[in-house]
């Protein structure tokens, strides 16, 4: 930590980068979510996403849940507690940088 108290170590890497970002903050207002909704809103590509989820999920960030709706295949992400604590944290960590 510098002597301004700035800690860029704090910044979670998990949630930092522009898809992850998008995905958290998405759920923050919107979870569940769609997986293909995800997609849509984030202009990315499903397995591009596919590959954020993956890192979220094993950071226990989202739960990623498949099911059908009819004959529908429907796969659904939602924010865990974890997650939400951790966008929290995310956002207190950038505030702090003002």
């Amino acid at each position: 930590m510098s002597e301004s108290g700035f800690d860029a170590n704090a910044i979670d890497e998990t949630i930092h980068g522009r898809v992850r970002l998008g995905i958290m903050a998405y759920l923050a207002q919107s979870s569940p979510a769609a997986f293909t909704e995800l997609a849509q809103v984030l202009e990315t590509t499903n397995g591009n996403l596919s590959v954020h989820l993956t890192k979220l999920e094993g950071a226990g960030y989202v739960a990623v849940s498949k099911r059908f709706e009819g004959k529908k295949p429907l796969t659904e992400v939602t924010l865990t507690e974890a997650g939400a604590a951790a966008w929290s944290r995310y956002l207190d960590t950038l505030r702090a940088l003002f």
